[in-house]
């Protein structure tokens, strides 16, 4: 491995991808947006959204983002919705290298993936996403894990694969960047959805079904916009799908489990699924396609209030039928 890699955001994921490529070897500078969470993590080592995880000695924690010109890949470790304006705002001070998006969603302002918003605002840089099945706690306990690294550059998208690879992290690449990125925005999507199913009491066998549905659905949309259906079957696709369709870990799951029953979910966290179906829907309605995601249609009406889960679930069940 060669050179530094610079990590933006310090909160859990980036924090564990800190972790992580520290104990592969390399090292790294983390930027946090609050000067005094980064003197806390400097000093002490911790981190406060992973309980019981230690920084390596070989991570540099600041808050000047001038600190991280000496690295030539740069991880965006920043929620989807807040890319665009953390973009809007410190594009000028990230280098024109390759810049690595590691949210999964689509921007509910523009509608656009991640890295068109970085290719917007960055337009010298090389735009590249990161993404598949990884929860921020697993990879900071050093537990391996594999994921998808999307660029439409060949040659920097070896580079990067190469320096981000280790025992913790193998990192396959694809050219396929809308495959990638949709397959990560919209599994969240479903995952609410699941968790829906799993809160209301309806069991294993409708998860199961719905799951296998919203893959359906997700393979449908991903190609209306030029994904290859192969990308949507590997790590980014159905490989995250699965992971956050079944675990209490996945945010929009557990989201989804409390409309289900009943509770008002934790508004203090980022579910990037909630936003990422509204952008979707507007997105297939301006297509004309609509009709062809109901279960995302179903999220986006259920999270803004607009329809009750017995009615989704109703409407679901009342669509004509057809050959699978």
């Amino acid at each position: 491995m060669t050179g530094t890699v610079g990590i933006v955001g310090a909160g859990a994921f980036g924090s564990a991808l800190a972790i992580a490529l520290a104990r592969q070897g390399q090292d790294v500078w983390l930027w946090a947006r609050d000067a005094s969470v980064a003197d806390h993590m400097r000093t002490t080592r911790e981190i406060q959204r992973l309980p019981g995880a230690v920084l390596p000695e070989n991570v540099s924690v600041t808050a000047d983002l001038a600190d991280l010109a000496v690295c030539p890949a740069i991880l965006l470790s920043v929620p989807m919705q807040a890319l665009g304006g953390f973009l809007s705002l410190h594009a000028g001070s990230l280098k024109d290298g390759h810049l690595v998006a590691c949210c999964k969603g689509v921007d509910l302002a523009t509608q656009r993936g991640p890295t068109a918003l970085i290719a917007s605002a960055c337009p010298k840089a090389t735009p590249m996403i990161l993404t598949g099945p990884s929860f921020a706690a697993d990879i900071a306990q050093g537990q391996a894990t594999a994921l998808t690294l999307a660029c439409t550059d060949e040659t920097a998208l070896k580079h990067v694969q190469q320096e981000l690879s280790g025992p913790i992290l193998r990192i396959y690449r694809n050219g396929d960047v809308i495959g990638a990125e949709l397959g990560g925005a919209l599994k969240n999507v479903i995952a609410i959805a699941a968790g829906i199913v799993m809160g209301a009491g309806l069991g294993e066998s409708a998860r199961a079904a719905l799951m296998t549905r919203g893959f359906a659905e997700m393979v449908r949309f991903a190609t209306q916009l030029g994904a290859r259906p192969e990308t949507l079957m590997g790590l980014s696709g159905f490989g995250d799908l699965v992971l956050t369709c079944t675990s209490d870990q996945s945010r929009n799951f557990r989201h989804g489990l409390a409309l289900g029953r009943g509770v008002k979910p934790d508004a203090s966290l980022t579910v990037e699924g909630v936003a990422t179906a509204q952008a979707i829907l507007t997105q297939a309605a301006h297509l004309g396609v609509a009709e062809q995601i109901p279960v995302t249609a179903m999220v986006a009406r259920v999270t803004t209030g607009q329809t009750t889960i017995s009615e989704a679930i109703h409407a679901l069940m009342s669509r004509p039928l057809k050959e699978e």
